[in-house]
């Protein structure tokens, strides 16, 4: 299907995405590979704007915040943020500082908040047990937002290994069309999850061997600008599965892969004193609900294979090195 002009998740209009990269080397044992990405749903207030959202979660083994909420309501009220399994409650810390100080309303005059984080475990390249995330790097990946963004081993990305190389932040998008009907999916893709001898596109240059560790994980965000409702974005969730599945995993016992949706086609206000709200949604069984699914799955496989191709071969801790993967 057509591409996105930038191929990334900020081809949605008002989608942006911010980073913050944590590099430092403590010693020459303890090294510091990890960070935060911020995905921001729309360029206005998000507690104030809500937006339709769902998840899907494909692997349980995961740490993230916020879902049972988004699930429950069908509403996402904040930033979607990324980081390392230790330092989801500095990140939950900092982006609820962030907007506490833009919404004074927030458990004062008005409701409770919630955030939404998610997280891989980076701690074969990074010296997670240091927690060197702090709630102020959160505050600076929202702030960073922007629609070009990098790539690859960089933000929450940083440390991750993905099919035995070197991963971490991928996107692409595609364009659903049917007649003079146009609209965008974006998909981000935190990666650090399979087996190198796994990956479906692999003709590996090198025979150098994969990393001995643990089963990863994988957390995909999947933007829309189409007309869909909370129930709707868990169907297109669910077939980001099968963009994953197609780059070859079989999703390990071990592995947290999560994806969360949503559109920002509408915004819901959270200041009304109306009993109903109506607005226009896409059909069930019109053709561009197939065409939505289709560009979601497309979207999630190159967004993962993109974390790959951007990706940088990375030292860490213990005098670990993951390579960039080499590709024939």
């Amino acid at each position: 299907m057509e591409q996105g002009k930038l191929n990334s998740i900020a081809d949605v209009e008002g989608v942006t995405v911010g980073h913050v990269t944590l590099e430092d080397d403590l010693s020459e044992t303890e090294v510091i590979r990890t960070g935060v990405t911020a995905i921001l749903p729309h360029a206005g207030n998000w507690f104030e704007e809500k937006v339709p959202a769902a998840s899907f979660v494909l692997n349980g083994f995961g740490k993230t915040v916020g879902l049972v909420q988004v699930d429950e309501l069908g509403l996402l009220e904040s930033p979607i943020m990324l980081t390392n399994t230790f330092s989801v409650a500095a990140v939950l810390q900092g982006t609820m500082n962030w907007m506490l100080c833009e919404n004074p309303a927030i458990g004062d005059s008005t409701s409770s908040l919630n955030l939404v984080v998610g997280e891989c475990n980076d701690s074969y390249l990074n010296s997670m047990r240091r927690m060197a995330v702090t709630p102020l790097h959160a505050e600076q990946a929202i702030d960073n937002a922007q629609k070009q963004f990098e790539q690859g081993a960089v933000g929450a990305g940083k440390g991750m290994i993905c099919y035995g190389v070197k991963g971490g932040i991928g996107s692409s998008s595609r364009i659903a069309r049917i007649e003079d009907q146009a609209f965008t999916v974006g998909v981000l893709a935190l990666t650090n999850f399979g087996r190198k001898e796994d990956l479906a596109i692999a003709n590996w240059k090198t025979d150098a061997p994969a990393p001995d560790k643990p089963d990863g994980s994988v957390i995909i965000v999947v933007a829309t600008d189409a007309p869909v409702d909370s129930r709707q974005l868990k169907r297109l969730a669910k077939r980001a599965a099968i963009g994953l599945g197609r780059t070859g995993t079989s999703i390990s016992n071990g592995s947290g892969d999560i994806i969360i949706a949503f559109s920002n086609a509408r915004r819901i206000s959270h200041q009304t004193s109306e009993a109903f709200y109506s607005s226009e949604i896409l059909r069930d069984d019109h053709p561009l609900m197939n065409e939505l699914f289709q560009a979601t799955v497309e979207a999630t496989e190159e967004a993962i294979y993109q974390s790959l191709f951007h990706a940088e071969t990375t030292t860490g801790r213990l005098g670990r090195v993951v390579e960039k993967g080499l590709f024939n």
